[in-house]
């Protein structure tokens, strides 16, 4: 559902799971005051007392484990582009403008994940290999983990070139399930589905996994668009976090 400000699904949204989560709009970017790399307490859409952790994105594969309580002179000052934990009262964020954030929550393990994946991280796996993370780490079974797709750039304008689209054949089977020709050399992408196929190769069931169908180039009164405006004006913010007072 959409509020004023933030995008949450009731997937994750349900009473039983009471996990915390939402995928940030441009109204609710402004003035958050999140430094890269810094915990900060009680951003807007969190809970007073929850940390909220954003680091730098380097369009990778890398994620950061947070298995501890955070302190506030922590400083996270290398690359990730997932971001995981198990500890109650942490919000993990990810930062997007066209990428898409993508959400995940472990019911069982009490374990969830933040992800940032442009077509650079897709194609390199850093679906496969965030799961792959929560399996070896934290005793996830990509079965029982629930996913959710954020807005991002749509198949309907996110144009792509012969050199994405060659990184994509190589590393993707059923690449031409994901792509629209268009001519030229070039097609549309359609970044949301290649994530959620990589997803259910991996045994997740695709009633588990929900997709905000929202596409931030269309709609500048909702979202920043690093395609649309040819530059990096401000990101949305998504996140999720399990609530304090459980283990």
């Amino acid at each position: 559902m959409t509020s004023a400000s933030v995008i949450t699904v009731p997937a994750f949204a349900d009473a039983e799971s009471q996990v915390r989560h939402f995928f940030g709009t441009r109204r609710h970017a402004m003035d958050l005051g999140l430094e890269v790399g810094v915990p900060r307490r009680g951003i807007a859409g969190t809970a007073s007392s929850s940390w909220t952790l954003s680091v730098k994105q380097v369009h990778g594969t890398e994620a950061l484990v947070v298995d501890r309580a955070l302190a506030p002179t922590d400083r996270f000052l290398g690359g990730w582009d997932a971001l995981v934990t198990d500890q109650p009262g942490i919000m993990v964020a990810v930062r997007t403008a066209d990428c898409v954030p993508i959400l995940m929550y472990d019911p069982k393990r009490r374990v969830v994940a933040a992800v940032h994946a442009g077509w650079r991280g897709a194609v390199a796996g850093i679906i496969p290999k965030t799961l792959a993370l929560l399996e070896s780490r934290f005793g996830s079974r990509p079965e029982q983990v629930r996913i959710s797709i954020g807005p991002s750039a749509g198949v309907c304008c996110y144009e792509v070139d012969e050199p994405v689209l060659d990184r994509l054949c190589q590393g993707f089977s059923d690449w031409n399930k994901v792509v629209s020709p268009r001519g030229d050399g070039k097609a549309h992408l359609d970044l949301k589905a290649l994530v959620k196929a990589q997803a259910q190769a991996l045994g997740t069931a695709p009633k588990s996994i929900t997709t905000v169908n929202l596409c931030t180039i269309c709609h500048e009164d909702l979202f920043f668009s690093y395609r649309r405006e040819r530059k990096v004006n401000d990101t949305m913010v998504s996140a999720i976090g399990l609530p304090m007072g459980r283990g």
